[in-house]
C-alpha cells in the first residue's frame, strides 16, 4: 500500500535557474535494497547490481562526504558502499551537473562494489523534515534513519559504518544503535584501510585544501574579487533583461586578458547581441573559469574593449600589446557564476627555483595547468620538489573573493613530463576521456568466438533476416590496416534491368541490448577516441574487431539499406530497409580500390581473395569487382550532383599520417592524399544516413535522433570574403549554393593551394553539426547546411559511434511499426534524448580535441630532434594566409601544419630581407593593411608580404615545461622555396608507402627503453584494457564532409 506525501523540491534548471515544485510523494514498503543478504528479495525486487557477499561491513557516507570525497570513494579497493538516495539529491543540488553525473556513472559501473538505496521513497527511511530544522542536519538524521533500517533489514547480520563529517552527528549517533557505527571518513580510512596509500594521501590532501582554505577566510580581510550576486538576483535580472547568461570561453593566447562568453539560452534572443561578449581582465571575470556558466553585467558603451588582433606567444604572464585593438564590441563584467563546470586538471609543479622564490610556507604551492585557459591553482603538499618532473592530476574546490588564485587538491601523479604515455595521458584527462578496462560483469555479456567453440548464425537468424549471401557481390572499402570495418557495399543488375544499391552496415545492436552493462559503457563513452597511434574503443574488440567487424569470407549479421534505381538516370525507384545476413567477398583498402578504378590491375596481388585464384577464375572475378567499382563511382557521382546543385559544401582539411624508417624512428609527417574512391564510399554513406533520417523521423516526429548543421552568421565570413577579394575572387555567402559556387570559381590556375585555403576559412566560419531530438526543435531547423540535405543522422558507423545505436534501435522499431508489430526496445523519451545528444556531442568534442593534440604531440616529437638550422627537413615551402598586426599566418602543405610566423621579435625588432632574399632582424616598423604588411628598416629598407605570398620557413619546436611544445614557424626568405630534385623524387616516393600508425608508438617505447626509461605499456595491457592500438579510421573526405571535426587548427586566429 503507497503512502502519498507532499514534498517541496527547489530545483536548479539546466540553464541555472531555480523552480520551486510541489511534488507528491509516494512512500512504499518495499524498494530494493540490492543486498545479497535480503530476506524477502522478491519483495524487494532485487533486480540488476547487487553488493558484494565477501564484505565485513556496509559503509553508508554522508552527503558532505560524498560531496568532498568521491574520488576516494571510486577506489575499487573500498567496496560495500551503499549511497543513500538524500546523499545523491544534495550533489546534484549542490554541486552541478558534472559532480553528480561522475557519482551515476559510479552506480552504474559494474566495476564497483556500490550501490543507489532510495531511502526517501521507502516508508520506514523516510523523515519529513521539522520545523526549523536546517537542511544539512535533515540530511544527516535522514541518512543515519536509513542506515538503521538498512542493517535491520538485513536481520542484523552486517555492520554498518556510517561516515560524516559532522561532529555533533558523532556524538549523537555513535553509540545509539548497536552495530551501526557512526565515525568520520578520516577515522574509517585508518581503521579499515590503513595500507591504502594512496586513499590516504589523497584525503590529507583534501583536508589540508579545506584546512587552508577555512584558515584564509578567517584570516583574510581585503577582498581581490567582488562577491558574486544571489542566485534570485541573477534570475530576476536574466529575466528582466539586466544580465546576459552564457558559457565563458578564455582566449589561450592571451589568457590573463581575453575571455569571452558566448550567449545561450533566453539570453541569446532576447539581448539583441550580434556577437560574443568580451570579459577584459581577470577583475571582470570575477572567479569564473573557462566553460562555467555565467551571469554577465554589460558595461556603458563608453567602456567597451576590442579583441587585440596581434599574435601573441602563449606566456603565462600575457600582457597588452603595444598593438591597437579592433573596433569595440560589446564588454561586461561576470556578477555570477550559475555553473561551476570544473574538471581534473593537469598541473605542473614549479621548479625548485620557483619553489624557493614563492615565499615562505613552501607547502602551499602555485601549480600551473597545462590549459593555458585555466588559472594556476594553489595546493598544499609536502610533495613539491619529489613532483617537479611530473604531469599531475589537481581538483579545484574553492576560490573565495578574497583570494588570487583557487584552492585546490592533488589528486595522483600521470607520468614524467615529455614522455609519450605521460603526455598522452595528459590529453586524455584534458579532455575528460576515462579508459578504464570493461568490467569482467561487461565482457561476461559478449559471444564467444574462438576456434574451439566458433561464432555461428542461428537458426532462428536466419529465418528472420533477408538471406544475401549467395546473392549479392558485397565488400568493404576502408584504410589499409583496419579493424573494424563498419559498412560493406553491394551494386548489382536486376531482373527488370533495374540497379540495386545496398549499404550494409554492422548489426551491433543484435549483439548490444538496451541497458545492458556493455550499452551503459557505450553510452559513457559515445564514441571510439582516435589518436595519433592508438585508438580507445566504445565497444569491446570481440564486438569492434570481430564480430560486429564485416571482414572478408565469414559471415555477419547486418543492417541494410537497398535501394532500386533507374539504370540510367540512377534515380530512387524504392528503398528497402531491414536486417540482414551478408558474407563480404573482398576487404579493400582506398589505395588497392583506386587502382583498379584507374585500370592498374598490377594491385590484384595485394588483393588476398584473388591472389591465390587461378588465371581464369581471376580474371571472372576481377570483371565482376572492376565492374561494381565502376558502377558505384558512376552512381556516387549522380548522387554527388544532385547535392551540388541543392549547395553542398566541399570544405578543406588535413589529416597528417606519420611514416616511419627501417630503425622505427619517425621519418616524415605525410599530409593524406584524398582519392575519388574517398568520395564514392562518403556518398554511399550519406546517402544511407539522408534516408534512415527520414524513415525515422516519419515514424517517430518527435523523439527521433538527427544531426543539424545550422548556417554561420554572415561575419564570420568577413575573412574569408577579404581575402578572396586580394585575389580577386568575390565569395557569395548568401547560402550554401551560392558559397559553393563561389568556392569552385575561386581558382588561381598558377597556385592551387589558393582554393584550399579558401576552402579551409570557410570550414573555419562554420559552426559545429550537432545531434539533436527532433522533438526539442521545428522541422525547418532540422536542415544540414554543409551536406545541403533537409534531414541528416548517423547510422553507418555503430561500432565507434553511440548515436549510431541509437538510430539503429529507431529504425527498429520503425519497421516492426510498419509491419504493425511490438516494438522490443523502450524508445528514448525527447526529454531523455536531448540530454543524451548533449552528452555525446560534448563526448565528440573532447574526441575531435583529443585528435588534433594528439596529432600536434607527434607533430611535435618529428621535429624536435632536429636541428633547425642544418636539417633540410626543417625548411619548408609556406604559404601566407591572414595578416596580423605583429605577424601572418602561415599554412605549410608539405606538411599540414598552420601556425604564426612573427615580422616584429620580442626586442622589438623588425623582419628585413636582403638582396639575396635572406632575412634578418633589425630595428624598424610594420604596417598593416588590409590585404598585406610592409616592414620598414630605420635604414629605409623595405619588405611587404601579401596574401597567399610563399615564403620560405624555418620550423622549429618551442619546447614548455608546464603546457603541450608548439611548432615555431620562423620566415628566413621572402621567396618561395625551392625543393632540390633528389628531394622532391625523395617526398613524391613517400607519399606511395602506407605504413601503419600503430608502429609510431612501438618506435617511441624503444628508444624510451634504450635511456632505461621505465614505460610498462606493452601489448599485453592493451588487450587486458580492451583496446586497440591501430590507425585511424576517420577519413579525411568523411570528417570534412559531414563537419564532425572541430576547425581548431587555425588557433592562432582571434
Amino acid at each position: 500500500m503507497l503512502q502519498k506525501r507532499e514534498k517541496v523540491l527547489l530545483l536548479r534548471t539546466f540553464q541555472g535557474r531555480t523552480l520551486r515544485i510541489v511534488r507528491e510523494h509516494y512512500l512504499r514498503p518495499s524498494v530494493p535494497c540490492h543486498s545479497p543478504l535480503c530476506p524477502q528479495p522478491a519483495a524487494c525486487r532485487n533486480d540488476g547490481k547487487l553488493l558484494s557477499s565477501d564484505v565485513t561491513h556496509y559503509m553508508i557516507p554522508d552527503w558532505k562526504v560524498v560531496q568532498d570525497y568521491l574520488e576516494i570513494l571510486e577506489f575499487p579497493e573500498l567496496k560495500g558502499i551503499i549511497f543513500m538516495q538524500t546523499a545523491c539529491q544534495t550533489v546534484q543540488h549542490q554541486r552541478g551537473r558534472r559532480q553528480y553525473n561522475k557519482l551515476r556513472n559510479l552506480l552504474k559501473d559494474a566495476r564497483h562494489d556500490c550501490i543507489l538505496f532510495a531511502n526517501e521513497f521507502q516508508q520506514y527511511c523516510y523523515l519529513p523534515r521539522e520545523r526549523g530544522e536546517s537542511m544539512e542536519k535533515w540530511q544527516t538524521r535522514s541518512i543515519y534513519n536509513a542506515a538503521v533500517w538498512y542493517y535491520h533489514h538485513c536481520q542484523d547480520r552486517m555492520p554498518i559504518v556510517m561516515v560524516t563529517e559532522d561532529e555533533e552527528a558523532i556524538q549523537q549517533y555513535g553509540s545509539e544503535t548497536e552495530g551501526v557505527f557512526v565515525i568520520s571518513f578520516k577515522n574509517y580510512l585508518d581503521n579499515f584501510w590503513p595500507d591504502l596509500k594512496a586513499a590516504h594521501e589523497l584525503c590529507d590532501s583534501i583536508l589540508q585544501s579545506r584546512r587552508e582554505r577555512e584558515n584564509e577566510s578567517q584570516e583574510s580581510h581585503g577582498k581581490e574579487y567582488a562577491e558574486h550576486l544571489p542566485l534570485e538576483v541573477l534570475e530576476a535580472g536574466i529575466k528582466s533583461g539586466r544580465y546576459i547568461q552564457g558559457i565563458l570561453n578564455v582566449n589561450k593566447h592571451r589568457a590573463q586578458i581575453e575571455a569571452f562568453v558566448r550567449l545561450q539560452g533566453a539570453s541569446c534572443k532576447d539581448s539583441g547581441l550580434v556577437s560574443d561578449i568580451l570579459i577584459h581582465g581577470m577583475k571582470a571575470r570575477n572567479r569564473s573559469i573557462h566553460g562555467d556558466v555565467v551571469v554577465v553585467e554589460l558595461l556603458p558603451k563608453n567602456e567597451w574593449k576590442g579583441r587585440t588582433t596581434a599574435l601573441c606567444e602563449n606566456d603565462s604572464d600575457d600582457k597588452a600589446s603595444g598593438d591597437p585593438p579592433s573596433e569595440p564590441m560589446p564588454t561586461g563584467r561576470v556578477v555570477g557564476i550559475l555553473q561551476k563546470n570544473w574538471r581534473d586538471y593537469v598541473v605542473t609543479f614549479p621548479s625548485k627555483e620557483e619553489v624557493q622564490s614563492q615565499g615562505r610556507n613552501a607547502q602551499k604551492i602555485l601549480v600551473t595547468p597545462w590549459d593555458y585557459r585555466i588559472p594556476k591553482i594553489r595546493i598544499s603538499t609536502q610533495q613539491a620538489e619529489a613532483l617537479q618532473d611530473f604531469r599531475v592530476v589537481v581538483r579545484i574546490d574553492s576560490w573565495e573573493s578574497t583570494s588570487v588564485y583557487p584552492n585546490g587538491h592533488f589528486v595522483r601523479v600521470l607520468g614524467r613530463i615529455g614522455d609519450l604515455e605521460g603526455e598522452i595521458a595528459t590529453i586524455l584527462v584534458e579532455n575528460s576521456i576515462s579508459v578504464v578496462p570493461f568490467s569482467e560483469a561487461q565482457m561476461c555479456e559478449m559471444p564467444v568466438n574462438t576456434p574451439g567453440n566458433p561464432w555461428k548464425v542461428s537458426p532462428e537468424e536466419e529465418r528472420e533476416r533477408k538471406d544475401l549471401r549467395e546473392t549479392h557481390l558485397v565488400f568493404s572499402i576502408d584504410p589499409k590496416g583496419c579493424e573494424d570495418v563498419d559498412d560493406t557495399l553491394s551494386v548489382r543488375t536486376l531482373a527488370n534491368g533495374s540497379l540495386e544499391l545496398g549499404v550494409h552496415i554492422a548489426d551491433v545492436t543484435h549483439f548490444v541490448p538496451p541497458s545492458s552493462y556493455i550499452d551503459t559503457e557505450a553510452r559513457t563513452r559515445a564514441t571510439t577516441y582516435y589518436l595519433a597511434d592508438r585508438r580507445y574503443d566504445m565497444l569491446p574488440s570481440i564486438l569492434s574487431a570481430d564480430l560486429c567487424s564485416l571482414l572478408g569470407g565469414v559471415d555477419r549479421y547486418a543492417v541494410s539499406v537497398i535501394w532500386e534505381l533507374d539504370r540510367t538516370s540512377y534515380e530512387i525507384k524504392n528503398v528497402w530497409f531491414g536486417r540482414t545476413i551478408i558474407r563480404s567477398a573482398y576487404k579493400l583498402f582506398y589505395e588497392a580500390a583506386q587502382e583498379l578504378l584507374d585500370g592498374n590491375f598490377g594491385v590484384v596481388e595485394d588483393i588476398p581473395e584473388l591472389k591465390n585464384l587461378d588465371m581464369k577464375s581471376r580474371q571472372a572475378k576481377l570483371e565482376e569487382l572492376v565492374w561494381a567499382l565502376g558502377k558505384l563511382t558512376d552512381i556516387a557521382r549522380h548522387i554527388r550532383a544532385k547535392r551540388d546543385r541543392c549547395g553542398a559544401l566541399e570544405l578543406e582539411g588535413v589529416e597528417v599520417r606519420v611514416q616511419l624508417d627501417e630503425k622505427k624512428n619517425i621519418h616524415d609527417l605525410i599530409p593524406k592524399q584524398p582519392l575519388e574512391v574517398h568520395e564514392t564510399v562518403a556518398e554511399c554513406m550519406i546517402l544511407a544516413n539522408h534516408w534512415v533520417a527520414r524513415k525515422i523521423w516519419e515514424s517517430f516526429p518527435h523523439q527521433a535522433l538527427l544531426r543539424q548543421h545550422p548556417p554561420p552568421h554572415q561575419e564570420f565570413f568577413s575573412e574569408l570574403r577579404e581575402c578572396a577579394k586580394a585575389k580577386g575572387f568575390f565569395i557569395d555567402t548568401r547560402s550554401n549554393k551560392t558559397l559553393a559556387d563561389s568556392l569552385d570559381n575561386a581558382n588561381d590556375p598558377n597556385d592551387p593551394i589558393v582554393n584550399r585555403l579558401l576552402r579551409s576559412m570557410a570550414t573555419q566560419a562554420m559552426s559545429n553539426a550537432l545531434y539533436f531530438s527532433t522533438g526539442s526543435c521545428a522541422e525547418e531547423e532540422f536542415h544540414h547546411y554543409g551536406l545541403a540535405l533537409d534531414k541528416y543522422t548517423h547510422f553507418t558507423s555503430p561500432i565507434r559511434r553511440y548515436s549510431d545505436i541509437v538510430v539503429h534501435r529507431l529504425l527498429m522499431a520503425a519497421i516492426s511499426k510498419d509491419k504493425k508489430m511490438e516494438i522490443k526496445d523502450n524508445l528514448l523519451s525527447n526529454k531523455d534524448l536531448e540530454e543524451l545528444c548533449r552528452h555525446i556531442n560534448n563526448r565528440n568534442r573532447a574526441a575531435q580535441h583529443s585528435q588534433k593534440q594528439s596529432t600536434e604531440l607527434f607533430q611535435c616529437m618529428y621535429f624536435k630532434d632536429k636541428d633547425p638550422e642544418n636539417e633540410e627537413r626543417c625548411i619548408s615551402d609556406g604559404v601566407i594566409y591572414s595578416i596580423r598586426t605583429n605577424g601572418v599566418l602561415v599554412f605549410i602543405p608539405r606538411f599540414g601544419i598552420k601556425g604564426a610566423a612573427y615580422l616584429r621579435n620580442k626586442d622589438g625588432l623588425v623582419i628585413s630581407c636582403s638582396s639575396d632574399s635572406r632575412s634578418e632582424w633589425k630595428p624598424g616598423s610594420l604596417q598593416r593593411f588590409q590585404n598585406k604588411i610592409t616592414s620598414t628598416t630605420t635604414g629605409g629598407e623595405s619588405v611587404t608580404f601579401h596574401l597567399f605570398d610563399h615564403v620560405t620557413v624555418r620550423i622549429s619546436v618551442q619546447a614548455s615545461r608546464c603546457h603541450s611544445d608548439t611548432i615555431r614557424l620562423e620566415i628566413i626568405s621572402n621567396k618561395p622555396y625551392m625543393i632540390p630534385d633528389t628531394e622532391l623524387f625523395h617526398q613524391s616516393s613517400l607519399l606511395l608507402k602506407s605504413d601503419l600508425v600503430k608502429e609510431v608508438t612501438r618506435s617511441v617505447e624503444e628508444a624510451q627503453l634504450a635511456q632505461e626509461v621505465k614505460v610498462n605499456v606493452i601489448q599485453e595491457d592493451y588487450q587486458k584494457y580492451c583496446q586497440t592500438k591501430g590507425r585511424s579510421l576517420y577519413t579525411l573526405l568523411e570528417e570534412i564532409r559531414d563537419l564532425a571535426l572541430l576547425d581548431v587548427s587555425n588557433s592562432y586566429v582571434m
